[in-house]
């Protein structure tokens, strides 16, 4: 994990939960922890590892993800055991 994903990582687990994380950086941080990527039918997109699934839908069409995506994201770290 680059210093990009750290402060990424960091950016996810703050709160309030930021409305201003690229979806592009928070990919690029699940894929970093070591997590596998599916693509989905249309916008979907699952990340899994170790049995933990997450499913997202890639934000359209603006770039930044949304809030609840953004909890998500966090679960899903919490649950693959990956914490700032």
């Amino acid at each position: 994990m680059n210093s990009k994903h750290r402060k990424t990582l960091a950016t996810v687990f703050t709160d309030p939960v930021s409305g201003t994380i690229e979806w592009s950086a928070v990919e690029s941080l699940l894929l970093a922890a070591g997590a596998r990527l599916i693509e989905g039918s249309g916008s979907r997109v699952r990340f899994e590892k170790d049995g933990e699934v997450g499913t997202f839908h890639r934000p359209h069409p603006a770039k930044e993800a949304k809030r609840y995506q953004v909890r998500d994201a966090r679960d899903f770290l919490e649950r693959i055991g990956v914490k700032p």
